[in-house]
């Protein structure tokens, strides 16, 4: 992994990636900058609103996912941030740095985040199995400590198994190939490849497609039921209960299936090209900048959807906005400041209310 002294002042002026295929083509190198800058101020924008929105509404607390989902904003929203490094590199800010330690840091940086994005998901499909699974002991099993828990190793995992990249055992990814070192110097090896898809992709995603296969067949069984005795005692035992329960852990587990599939398809073409070129068996400059690129635009999908999906989150969102539409003073919402005490209204069922 060592460069020589040539390859470093080579290095040393910021490069167009796309542009290596048409001759440093002017456009080519615009079109990139205008996508890379596009998606950083769309992702840091957009997890800003959806850390806003769960630190003014209580109500998206009370969900034990709730704090898997901020953590995913959080790690999307760094993300976004750190865009911001080849994003000033390719309008030529950045020429001072060394090139080869900036790849390397920004390559490792990017990786761990989306590792905790990967490993967050797979975390909240086994918390959704555990709360059908085991509804009378979730309350035990699932405790504020265990979940913070949980969420440090998230973060301690990522950060220790893209480690050995800076060691020279192989590259992390193609997030750094704006870099002229990273996209030159810096190859993917098969043991380092194999390594990453054997720790972390591939138990992730085996273990989003366990949980919410079996999410899926119990909500299928238990709705099967329900219509059964339906059928044989008429719709007032199912209409005073039986029917609500199996709604509210369908519809929510629903809303993080949207989120984890659109994780996935997202990022499976980064996946494939990553092995693909590890195994020496398919390289292009070109491929991997729009496969990377791709994969990071999922930090800002993330948000859209759970902003759609979530009616409890919209409610959030229109109470963080409502100030700035209305004549009210001050930060307080409108609806709290009409005349005479408002009735306390009822806490809505917070998985059904989606």
């Amino acid at each position: 992994m060592n460069t020589s002294s040539s390859d470093v002042n080579q290095s040393s002026s910021p490069f167009c990636l796309l542009g290596l295929e048409y001759l440093h083509a002017p456009n080519t190198c615009v079109l990139e900058v205008a996508v890379i800058l596009f998606l950083t101020i769309l992702i840091i924008g957009g997890n800003l609103v959806v850390i806003f929105v769960f630190h003014c509404a209580p109500l998206l607390q009370q969900h034990t996912t709730s704090h898997f989902i901020q953590t995913m904003a959080y790690a999307d929203l760094l993300v976004g941030v750190s865009c911001l490094v080849p994003s000033l590199s390719l309008l030529h800010y950045l020429r001072g740095l060394d090139e080869e330690l900036t790849c390397k840091g920004f390559g490792y940086l990017v990786s761990v985040l989306k590792s905790v994005s990967m490993a967050s998901l797979a975390c909240i499909s086994v918390d959704r199995y555990i709360a059908i699974t085991r509804p009378l002991s979730y309350a035990t099993l699932v405790t504020p400590c265990r979940l913070r828990i949980c969420i440090g190793l998230i973060w301690l995992y990522s950060a220790l198994i893209f480690l050995p990249s800076f060691f020279g055992w192989g590259k992390p990814g193609y997030h750094g190939d704006i870099f002229r070192w990273c996209a030159a110097s810096w190859q993917t090896g098969p043991g380092f490849s194999s390594f990453i898809v054997a720790l972390l992709y591939a138990p992730a995603a085996l273990t989003v497609c366990f949980t919410y296969g079996s999410i899926f067949r119990i909500c299928r069984q238990h709705t099967r039921e329900i219509n059964r005795r339906h059928a044989r005692f008429g719709p007032q035992e199912c209409d005073r209960g039986e029917r609500g329960e199996g709604c509210p852990d369908k519809h929510y587990a629903m809303v993080l299936f949207r989120i984890t599939s659109v994780f996935y398809v997202l990022w499976m073409p980064y996946i494939l090209y990553f092995l693909l070129e590890s195994a020496g068996l398919y390289r292009h400059m070109v491929a991997s900048f729009l496969t990377t690129w791709l994969a990071i635009s999922n930090s800002f999908c993330n948000c859209l959807i759970y902003s759609l999906s979530n009616s409890m989150f919209r409610k959030g969102l229109g109470r963080l906005f409502q100030p700035l539409c209305s004549p009210c003073p001050g930060l307080q919402c409108c609806p709290e400041r009409r005349k005479g005490p408002a009735p306390p209204s009822p806490l809505p069922a917070p998985a059904c209310d989606v």
